[in-house]
């Protein structure tokens, strides 16, 4: 729509005012004006409102996430209106983009992501994308990720890294079903019973008892079991026969077992 402002009527400027036929650089002289600063502000926006949804259309994301991209890309483009020196070019559209596209992946590297990434994941995924799109049309096929990587000037594994990693950037929910013909939440086939749990049981009964052993018959079995050495290392370290060590752990082992079936 076209908005008609009134200037103050001077030799130079002696009629209306047609916002939509002035320059970036005549707006934004305006932006200051108490009178039609605003206008002059919202006329820049809807100049440059296609800027921010092309920027937003570039990230692939469900339609959910596009509107929030749109949202903090006009945040870009405010800070660039505000900010826009006609003094020093005379056109807002190359500074814009810069804000705009700045905004959006800021947004990705410190608000979106529901899980925290590197940044150096973030930015290896988008430029895999890149590079992936560029390989595409140059081989007429699907690159694989080796020749990404490559292309990239970075590894295979770190590659997929990244990849890996922007899974964590919109994950399924867990109450989702798992499919149209599975009506299951995702949550229903996750998970299984611990064997830990078991061991934790008995871990904490054979506590109880532990301290009923000599320090000797201690020291074997858990060299033994927690530290994985042989009767012939635990000898050597207790400077006993490789005989004595097998004495010892048949004597505790048989100790706790009885104490434990009593129990």
């Amino acid at each position: 729509m076209t908005h008609l402002l009134s200037r103050p009527v001077t030799p130079e400027n002696p009629g209306p005012l047609d916002l939509a036929a002035l320059s970036d650089a005549e707006l934004a002289q305006l932006l200051d004006d108490p009178e039609h600063g605003d206008e002059a502000r919202t006329a820049l926006v809807a100049r440059y409102q296609g800027l921010v949804r092309n920027s937003a259309h570039q990230y692939q994301l469900p339609a959910q996430h596009y509107e929030d991209l749109v949202q903090v890309g006009y945040v870009g483009l405010m800070k660039a209106i505000n900010n826009f020196d006609p003094t020093v070019r005379q056109e807002l559209k190359p500074y814009a983009h810069s804000c705009v596209t700045g905004e959006i992946k800021r947004f990705f590297r410190d608000k979106r992501w529901l899980i925290r990434v590197s940044r150096t994941d973030q930015e290896l995924y988008l430029n895999a994308r890149k590079a992936h799109a560029e390989l595409a049309n140059e081989l007429n096929a699907t690159p694989t990720d080796e020749q990404v990587a490559a292309r990239l000037n970075v590894t295979a594994a770190a590659l997929r890294h990244a990849y890996q990693a922007h899974e964590a950037f919109a994950p399924d929910s867990l109450d989702a079903p798992v499919s149209s013909s599975d009506e299951r939440d995702a949550s229903d086939l996750l998970g299984v019973d611990d064997a830990a749990l078991d061991i934790t049981v008995e871990m904490d009964s054979l506590r109880l008892h532990w301290d009923e052993l000599p320090d000797p018959q201690q020291q074997i079995l858990l060299m033994r079991f927690y530290g994985n050495m042989t009767q012939a290392q635990v000898a050597d370290k207790l400077g006993c026969s490789q005989m004595h060590v097998s004495r010892l752990q048949a004597r505790a082992l048989a100790f706790l077992r009885q104490r434990l079936t009593a129990d």
